[in-house]
């Protein structure tokens, strides 16, 4: 679009006008978007899907060897998985509704007994509880990219579940869905069957690992399972991609550098720890002469503590091996290398460093940062497996008739359940308590949510206090948490006025 200048010079001489158009055109566009000598083209944009196809299965490879043989690395994941669904899982609360909203209490129990005995042996080969399952699916997704469940309901040849509910989960490796697969002319992509909006809609799946010794594996080996039966858990970095991408891809580099600069520090070190000498003969005139003519002479000095060395010839001197090992730089260049592998993969460096030093202030402002991530993750993994399971299984006992539905509940809201992941811990139990006990006083927050923030189940903590006091109350005993003991006076003499605003009463003679 010309300006007024544009346009004048247009009008006396064109050829300028023209070459200044051509200036401005070359002008317009981001710096870092011109490849240069400093600087390399990454102007190429291919599909994700095309992206997912070619790397994929060589960086979960590559993550599943560093997990395998690099200590870092499986630390890294353990903690992850540790943040994401912890030791007793992600936390299920059943929240059924009557048509006038509240929570249907009954049916809720009876959820919660039925979840809990489900939980026992919830999977096909009985060798995991359900905390346990969670544990190796969030371990294989975070290391793989993505990790599949499939859900086994009714009867199934060859199979017996192992609970009332007739329901159990397969968990399998991305490997049992090939990469592969796909045929553009039946939507098929990556072992994904996809409708016309690329919603998934069956996968392709293999009978057998297709990875074990000696199996020829064919396109017959595949079975096809809808995918109302089958759980996808993936990360997913581009829209439109169908299969997932492992966490440690763009971290996979600095990881194999780390690994590789401590084995050689490791080596030289021990290298160094076996100290070592050598004669060095200068040969000359006045120089070293070998005896009788002899082109070498094969000598053995014996070293040890304080020894003098005084059986060296004219010309000989004896020189020492360099010792300084290990490296004065290393914690420091490790240190950094940790810190940007910690923040690649999302982890918090000081849970895989094991480096804790530092104030209050600085460890709780990296603690409450990092939690972000790993509640983002707990969501990620819940919304894909966890609260699909947990459905499935409301659904199945109904049909089963193992726990019908009432028919006060109002419909839709049978599977209606609170998720309650990790919770972020405490760095000084003592400031934390107090902090809660200030914001419940004040009536800024309720003790409900400060027991879910502590990871527990409000319900499941009044009742045991109640049976607690209950069972106290009964062998005389009397504790300070119960508030009603708080003054120390016995049971009969405490004044149940003793909290009002009004005088306390009188005795009466």
């Amino acid at each position: 679009m010309f300006n007024p200048i544009d346009s004048i010079t247009a009008w006396i001489n064109p050829v300028a006008a023209v070459k200044r158009a051509q200036a401005r055109q070359t002008l317009a566009h981001y710096e870092a978007a011109k490849p240069g000598r400093l600087r390399k083209d990454r102007n190429k944009n291919p599909a994700p899907n095309q992206l997912v196809e070619r790397s994929a299965v060589a960086l979960r490879n590559h993550a599943r060897y560093l997990e395998r043989n690099h200590d870092i690395t499986r630390g890294v994941l353990r903690t992850l998985v540790n943040n994401v669904v912890g030791p007793s899982g992600i936390g299920i609360e059943p929240q059924p509704r009557r048509a006038d909203g509240s929570i249907h209490t009954e049916y809720a129990t009876a959820l919660r007994a039925l979840h809990r005995k489900w939980c026992r042996r919830p999977e096909v080969t009985g060798k995991m509880h359900w905390a346990q399952a969670e544990r190796m699916l969030a371990y294989t997704w975070l290391r793989d990219g993505e990790g599949f469940a499939q859900q086994v309901v009714g009867p199934v040849a060859g199979l017996q579940h192992a609970t009332a509910v007739p329901f159990s989960l397969e968990l399998l490796e991305p490997d049992f869905i090939p990469m592969n697969f796909s045929d553009l002319s039946r939507n098929i992509r990556q072992g994904v069957q996809l409708n016309a909006w690329g919603r998934a809609t069956a996968y392709h799946c293999f009978k057998r690992d297709p990875r074990e010794a000696g199996a020829w594996v064919t396109p017959s080996d595949l079975k096809i399972v809808p995918a109302a039966n089958m759980l996808h858990v993936s990360t997913m970095d581009r829209l439109h991609q169908v299969r997932g991408i492992s966490e440690f891809a763009s971290v996979l580099t600095r990881v194999e550098d780390l690994k590789d600069y401590e084995e050689s520090e490791r080596i030289a070190a021990k290298v160094a720890a076996s100290m070592g000498a050598y004669v060095k003969r200068i040969p000359g005139p006045d120089g070293y002469e070998p005896p009788d003519g002899k082109a070498q002479e094969e000598r053995h000095l014996r070293m040890q503590p304080g020894m003098i060395f005084d059986g060296l010839k004219v010309g000989e001197e004896i020189g020492m091996i360099d010792t300084n090992r290990p490296n004065p730089n290393l914690v420091a260049w490790r240190s950094g290398q940790l810190r940007a592998y910690a923040a690649g993969v999302g982890a918090s460096f000081s849970s895989i460093s094991r480096d804790y030093n530092g104030t209050y202030s600085a460890l709780r402002q990296e603690l409450v940062e990092q939690w972000v991530h790993y509640a983002v993750l707990t969501d990620d993994f819940a919304g894909q497996f966890s609260l699909p399971v947990y459905e499935t299984l409301v659904r199945v006992a109904h049909l089963s008739g193992v726990l019908p539905i009432p028919k006060d509940v109002q419909a839709g809201t049978e599977t209606e359940c609170l998720l309650v992941g990790q919770q972020m811990p405490w760095i000084d139990p003592l400031k934390e308590a107090t902090a809660y006990e200030k914001l419940t006083q004040s009536g800024f927050t309720s003790e409900v949510e400060v027991i879910r923030r502590r990871g527990g189940n409000p319900r499941e903590v009044m009742d045991q206090i109640a049976e607690w006091r209950r069972l106290a109350g009964e062998l005389g005993l009397r504790f300070t948490s119960d508030g009603a003991n708080a003054s120390g006076a016995p049971p009969d003499q405490i004044d149940p006025d003793a909290g009002d605003d009004t005088p306390p009463k009188k005795p009466q003679h």
